[in-house]
């Protein structure tokens, strides 16, 4: 599997999903600009010492990262009021699974041309704007290797 963050702002959020990545050999895509530096102390506090267990790539913008994305892989937008709920989606191996930045999101147009690889955390309190980005893509992830029967488990929590 691959996680997608595109733009993230928020070190601690990152450092978590990193620490996930790293967990379920998952590789993780730094889509730039960030909101912070790669030096970050709330980053790699957040990551711990589990970065040098994680294969990731730093991209420098988005198109870049899309001219490198595999022919035939499927990449998959989580995105709040998706057409499609998360657990509907079958997702594969080798799938990407893309997250926008804590405080914007994806871009509408991206989301618009990608209709049918949009997908939505159902929420249930109109009230919540939204929920924490490293919480989305661990719901999400754990989803998709759930469809893959864990493959490759060693321990857990």
């Amino acid at each position: 599997m691959h996680v997608v963050l595109v733009e993230p702002e928020i070190p601690p959020n990152t450092g978590n999903v990193a620490r996930l990545c790293a967990a379920t050999n998952t590789v993780l895509h730094l889509i730039e600009p960030f909101g912070f530096k790669l030096d970050d102390a709330q980053l790699k506090r957040a990551g711990m010492d589990y970065w040098s267990h994680v294969t990731w790539e730093r991209w420098p913008d988005w198109r870049t990262f899309w001219r490198g994305v595999p022919e035939g892989a499927r990449v998959w937008f989580v995105e709040s009021h998706g057409p499609k709920k998360y657990s509907e989606a079958r997702f594969a191996p080798q799938d990407y699974l893309v997250f926008g930045r804590e405080t914007a999101g994806l871009p509408r147009s991206l989301l618009e041309e990608n209709c049918d690889r949009w997908l939505r955390i159902p929420m249930f309190n109109v009230r919540a704007r939204s929920l924490n980005l490293s919480n989305c893509v661990a719901l999400v992830l754990f989803e998709a290797l759930r469809q893959q029967g864990f493959g490759g488990e060693v321990g857990g929590a």
